[in-house]
């Protein structure tokens, strides 16, 4: 099992970052976007060879066992829920995964914009989904200060109790991995083989999970791997999934993990013509038939919990297959 230290990915949060988080209240949605396209052009001529695919991140580790049962690569979807607008998609995404053979993890925002959707979430367990913690107010200052971050990890810690979650993911993927061993966690997922367009730009480096250590035994590192969907079709107005496409087939070549974000919020099941804010969810839709048809019973779907288990247990190729999700 590889094994890193938390201090290599991420570091310190830079002041711009923290500055713009103490503005971000004050700045209306189509003006942070509007910032955030402006600096797209020259992100994507600097990382031509790093984005969406570093190759380098296609590396085996010198004691990867392979996938449980012999698949060829895994899959796993998660989804932040980032407003009461993305509460109300859970549901219909949720069945949309259900109608095509997939399942995934739900991760909300304990005490965000939104209520705690106690019978939604309900539901989603019932219907063998997941459960995670995204933040605890999403408001980009978590990591804002070691005491802060240590009277907020306790609260976090109730959350994950009380919901009987044992993921975790960070809002805006800030990150000070060291940090989170104070969370009760089996795994985190607030890292990324390679992401230019994220306030803390440096990647893992690899399409692979990996153990974070410390003296009470660490936890599972799960990083995304495929785009997320927030970058592909609002900041870059991609019109279809050829990206998620063209990475998960290589994804698939190398063997490696092919974990996405996928945020409800963003996705307009009307099927009408979506706000500048949102995409149609026939783009999702074409991007789940394409995994399912295209690599049919080659990939192993787990959810996020279900694979930290079982790279946590160091299973091997031929050992007992991982749980099955509830």
């Amino acid at each position: 099992m590889r094994s890193s230290s938390a201090a290599t990915f991420g570091g310190p949060i830079g002041t711009l970052v923290r500055t713009y988080f103490h503005l971000k209240p004050f700045l209306p949605q189509r003006l942070r976007w509007a910032m955030r396209r402006v600096r797209t052009p020259g992100i994507l001529k600097r990382s031509l060879d790093a984005w969406p695919i570093l190759e380098s991140a296609g590396e085996k580790p010198a004691d990867w066992p392979g996938w449980p049962e012999g698949k060829r690569f895994a899959f796993v979807l998660t989804h932040d829920v980032e407003s009461a607008d993305g509460v109300e998609n859970v549901r219909r995404l949720a069945e949309m995964e259900l109608e095509t053979g997939f399942c995934s993890s739900f991760n909300f925002i304990p005490a965000g914009a939104y209520p705690d959707p106690v019978e939604l979430r309900s539901w989603l367990l019932s219907n063998g989904f997941e459960i995670g913690v995204h933040d605890l107010e999403h408001d980009g200052r978590l990591f804002e200060s070691r005491e802060g971050f240590r009277r907020k990890a306790r609260k976090i810690n109730r959350y994950l109790n009380d919901w009987g979650a044992v993921g975790f993911r960070s809002g805006f993927m800030l990150r000070r991995l060291e940090w989170l061993h104070e969370l009760e966690l089996l795994y985190d997922s607030s890292t990324f083989d390679t992401d230019p367009f994220e306030p803390q730009p440096v990647g893992t480096s690899t399409i692979f999970p990996f153990h974070i250590e410390s003296t009470a035994g660490g936890y599972v590192e799960l990083p995304y791997t495929l785009p997320q969907d927030s970058t592909l079709f609002l900041l870059l107005r991609e019109q279809d999934s050829t990206i998620w496409k063209r990475k998960l087939d290589w994804i698939a070549e190398k063997g490696g993990l092919a974990l996405v974000n996928i945020h409800p919020d963003y996705i307009d099941f009307s099927g009408g013509t979506p706000s500048r804010n949102r995409y149609p969810s026939r783009i999702l839709r074409d991007f789940l038939d394409h995994v399912r048809n295209q690599y049919d019973s080659s990939y192993w779907n787990p959810l996020a919990k279900d694979l930290a288990l079982w790279y946590a247990s160091g299973s091997f190729p031929g050992d007992p297959s991982p749980p099955d999700h509830p």
